[in-house]
Order: structure tokens, then sequence, then C-alpha cells
């Protein structure tokens, strides 16, 4: 058994480090209401938005974001986190990254990366080419940067440097929970019976002016919109996980506690019987 010293020295850090990881739950939850408002907020609109340019779209032929190449080059846009502690939420961007490019479809296609959080671009850029890193957007996740980083992931489609773009990320459900998606950014998709919904607007000035104007706003809001529900379920996941770290710190230091306990028991004991057998000795 350890002796009373090293034990104390052990609660002593357990208690510190309850007291950080319980910082840090407070201040991802005061994170996360914030977050959390704004993409619920911003879903409808998103939603509907993606709805309108696919259902117009479905009608307009040779629209330079709709055109299907052969899968030759993939764009992957990784979205993750700046910073850690904050459970499997990065790994987990990984994980999918690897089920993605072990797709039938993608079996003679070359990957490259764009990447946003510093955690997905430490590990990718290892093993992958990252020809981009946007981690500083999440310093200042507003919709002017976001469409910055958008029009540069058109123009490169556009060039037809990349067959096809798809943004992985977290999406955010709750708190506790954070589903990953992988969604296809471009070429553009049509939905099934997209094709005649069209016939239920009157289009001014015309239907391919406003699929032009259309299409590039949607895109800088779908990407908008995967940045703003990774960045609520990272606050969500680290407040799951600083939560979980807090009650197993806790449960330590009680037990810690207890062995202290018992080998402080245990040592006045052992004194009270060498003063009791000295006494005896000193009386014989």
């Amino acid at each position: 058994m350890a002796n009373l010293k090293e034990i104390r020295n052990r609660i002593t850090s357990v208690s510190s480090t309850m007291q950080i990881t319980s910082a840090m739950k407070m201040v991802s939850a005061a994170k996360l209401k914030k977050a959390q408002d704004a993409i619920i907020a911003m879903r409808p609109y998103s939603d509907k938005l993606t709805e309108l340019m696919k259902s117009f779209s479905g009608s307009v032929e040779n629209n330079k974001f709709i055109n299907q190449r052969r899968l030759k080059n993939i764009l992957i846009i990784a979205i993750s986190s700046n910073r850690g502690l904050c459970g499997a939420f990065n790994a987990n961007i990984l994980k999918e990254i690897k089920v993605l490019k072990s797709k039938p479809e993608f079996k003679d296609s070359k990957f490259d990366f764009v990447t946003v959080g510093k955690k997905v671009n430490d590990s990718l850029s290892k093993n992958e080419k990252v020809i981009q890193n946007e981690s500083e957007i999440f310093e200042d996740l507003s919709y002017e940067n976001t469409s910055a980083v958008a029009e540069s992931l058109m123009k490169l489609f556009l060039e037809e440097k990349y067959d096809r773009i798809d943004i992985v990320y977290n999406s955010f459900k709750n708190a506790a929970t954070q589903k990953i998606k992988s969604e296809q950014f471009l070429p553009i998709t049509n939905s099934e019976g997209n094709n005649s919904s069209s016939s239920n607007y009157i289009f001014e000035p015309s239907q391919e002016f406003i699929v032009d104007t259309l299409i590039p706003k949607s895109l800088k809001i779908q990407l908008f919109k995967a940045l703003r529900d990774s960045f609520a379920s990272e606050h969500g996941a680290r407040m799951t996980a600083m939560h979980k770290a807090t009650d197993n710190a806790s449960e330590l230091r009680d037990e810690l506690k207890l062995t202290y306990n018992k080998a402080r028991q245990a040592s006045i004991t052992n004194e009270i019987l060498e003063i009791v057998g000295g006494a005896e000795a000193l009386n014989n």
C-alpha cells in the first residue's frame, strides 16, 4: 500500500484535475447555447434553399454546377475542431473518410483534401495531400469568411480540377449526440421527382437566370451550415466529455480518500500497538 504522503499527493492532483474539467464543462456549456441557437435558427432556411435549388435545377440542361463527370479526382472537405478534449469527435471524421474512400464507385479515384480544423489537418497531412487548410475560420465563423472558401471550391470544380467535392462533418443533434454526415457538395444532384416540381412556379426573368443565381448562394449556405453544425457539435462533445471526466475524477478521489483513511487507520493502530508493547516491556 502506498504511504500516506503519496496518497495525499494523488488526492490533491485528482482534485485539481476535477476543477479543471468542471470549469471546461461550464465554458463549453455556455458556448454551446449560442452555437445551438445559431444552427437551429439556420436549418429551416438552409433546407428550403437546398430544396428549391434541386427543384429548379432539375429541368435545366448543361448547367456548369450540375454536369456529372467521370470520377477521377475527388476533393473532400474534412471539418473537425482546432482543439482536443472532446471525446471521439475528431476520430469519427477520420473513420468516415476511410469509409468514403472505400466505396466501390471511388475505386479508381484520386483523393485530395481541404481541412477545416487543426486536428484533422494534423492527421491527414501525414499521409494525404492537403491542398488547403482553413482552420482559422473557426476564430471568426461568419458567412463572409465561409463565402470566400466556398467560392474557391466552386472555382476548382468549374476548372475541372476535381470531378466531385464532398463534405464530411459532425451534425449537431443534441448536447450528447453528434451524427457523422457525408454530403455531396458538387456536382449538384437531383432528388427523385424534382424534375416536374418546377412547374408549380412562375419564373421572372427566367428559370436559367434564377438557377444560375441561386446555386452559388445555396452552396455557400450549405458549407456555412456544415461549419455551424460542426461548431455546435464540438462544444456538445466537449461538454459531455468533460462531464464524464469530472464524474470519473470524483469517483477516483472518493476511492483515494477511502484508501487514505484505511492507511491512516492502520498506521494509527500500529502506533498504538507499539506504544502498548513498549509500556508492557517497561513494566516487565
